[in-house]
């Protein structure tokens, strides 16, 4: 099986399962990560994507795959990816990636549309599309940027170098850096806090930081406004404010 998928507590973990590849990412496996995303909007509070292993994460796209592609193939290969970028970056449920060792290409390309990456410190990230002669083509060159700024991401898109966590940890690219070993761990603590708040508002929460982080301050602040009045129409609420008056934890029912 390419993907092992396991439920606990509300967190459902994905974990890619190709460690003889180190992980790559090939247009079957994108199909069925594409599925295993969409499944999982129906019982997870919170979902950790993570490589089997610990040599990585995703070393990056299947290149004795793509070596003999057309540009009709790699345009439909690049529409899958960006397909299953779009889910993970829209998915109601907040996604987090626990990055064990390699993030190259591809694999960088799906923690950066994750929204918390969580890194070991002997993980190592970078696109190097240009050192193949290509470019990164599951949102990098959109992504990086806006994560990083223009200046960092095209230093990294340019020279196609590859960084140490420490370096990526500190322009942001990652959230949190720890010990070797720790990633799924910590990511996975981490899903288990994200899922004991109202699921409804960590919802309403992504998808006006998402929405509102490349529009202007005016129309951001209106989309929360928005959000903000609509949980008041949820028990959620309800139930969140009672359970702290009454010194107790809450009990969400997501509704």
């Amino acid at each position: 099986m390419s993907l092992k998928v396991t439920q606990d507590e509300h967190v459902t973990t994905i974990t890619i399962n190709r460690p003889k590849r180190l992980n790559a990412l090939d247009e079957d496996l994108i199909t069925e990560l594409t599925h295993a995303l969409q499944e999982a909007q129906n019982d997870a509070r919170c979902i950790v994507l993570t490589g089997a292993g610990d040599k990585a994460f995703v070393a990056g796209a299947d290149i004795a795959a793509m070596k003999t592609m057309t540009p009709q193939d790699a345009r439909r290969f690049s529409q899958k990816g960006h397909t299953l970028l779009d889910t993970i970056e829209n998915h109601d449920v907040p996604t987090i990636a626990a990055i064990n060792g390699f993030a190259l290409g591809g694999g960088l390309e799906l923690a950066l549309a994750c929204d918390v990456r969580i890194a070991s410190e002997n993980a190592t990230l970078g696109l190097p599309e240009v050192t193949l002669g290509v470019i990164p083509g599951f949102g990098g060159t959109q992504r990086l940027t806006r994560i990083l700024g223009l200046g960092q991401g095209l230093d990294l898109l340019l020279t196609g170098r590859k960084i140490d966590a420490t370096e990526a940890h500190r322009t942001g690219l990652i959230t949190r850096l720890v010990p070797p070993g720790e990633a799924l761990q910590e990511a996975q603590n981490t899903a288990k806090t994200i899922a004991t708040n109202g699921p409804l508002a960590v919802a309403l929460a992504k998808k006006t930081a998402r929405h509102g982080h490349d529009a202007n301050l005016q129309t951001g602040d209106h989309l929360e406004t928005e959000a903000f009045a609509a949980c008041f129409a949820t028990d959620d609420q309800k139930e969140g404010m009672q359970a702290f008056l009454d010194k107790r934890e809450p009990t969400f029912q997501g509704r």
